[in-house]
C-alpha cells in the first residue's frame, strides 16, 4: 500500500511539474506578446515626443539668430528698394532726374535722356543692383537680350471714348 500512495505521490509530483512547465510558457509568451504590443505602441510615441522635444530645444536656441537674419535681409530688402527710387538723385547718376521713371519690374527705371532739355538721345532700360552678389533674374536678364536682340517696338494704342469693346486701332 505504501507503494501505491508512492507511485500516486510521483505521479502527482510529474503533472504538476507538466502542468507548471506549460503555464510558465504561456506566461513568458503572454508576456513577451504584452511587452512587444506595448513597444510597438509607445516606442514610436516616445520617439516622437524625444524628437519633437529636442526640435523645440534647438528653435529656442536658433530663434535669436533666425529672427536676427530675416531682420537683415529684410533690411536688406527695404534698403534696395530705397535705392532703386533714389539713385535718380545720387551724385553719380548719369541721366537728368527729371528722365528717369520709376517702373518697378521688369526694369527698375527707364531713362528718356535729353527728354527734360527737348532733344531725346535714347531710351535707357535701368536696373538698379545693390549687394555685391546681385544678378539679374530671369524675367530681368530676357528683357536685357530683347533690348541687345533690338526686338523693340512703339505702339500707339487709339480708343474712341464710349467704345467699351476693347478694341484697338493701330498706326
Amino acid at each position: 500500500m505504501e507503494w501505491i500512495l508512492i507511485l500516486v505521490l510521483i505521479a502527482a509530483l510529474i503533472y504538476l511539474f507538466w502542468l507548471y512547465a506549460q503555464l510558465k510558457g504561456e506566461v513568458e509568451q503572454r508576456a513577451r506578446r504584452v511587452f512587444e504590443e506595448w513597444r510597438a505602441r509607445e516606442l514610436p510615441t516616445q520617439a516622437e515626443q524625444a524628437a519633437k522635444l529636442l526640435f523645440q530645444e534647438w528653435a529656442a536656441r536658433e530663434e535669436a539668430r533666425i529672427r536676427d537674419d530675416a531682420i537683415r535681409k529684410s533690411e536688406a530688402v527695404i534698403k534696395g528698394k530705397i535705392t532703386e527710387h533714389l539713385i535718380p538723385y545720387f551724385p553719380k547718376f548719369d541721366y537728368d532726374p527729371k528722365d528717369a521713371r520709376f517702373i518697378g519690374t521688369p526694369v527698375d527705371l527707364m531713362v528718356f535722356d535729353g527728354l527734360s532739355e527737348g532733344a531725346m538721345r535714347e531710351v535707357v532700360f535701368l536696373e538698379v543692383k545693390t549687394g555685391k552678389g546681385a544678378d539679374l533674374s530671369t524675367r530681368e536678364r530676357q528683357v536685357r537680350n530683347c533690348v541687345d536682340a533690338k526686338k523693340v517696338a512703339y505702339r500707339v494704342i487709339r480708343v474712341e471714348l464710349g467704345d467699351h469693346t476693347g478694341e484697338t486701332g493701330e498706326k
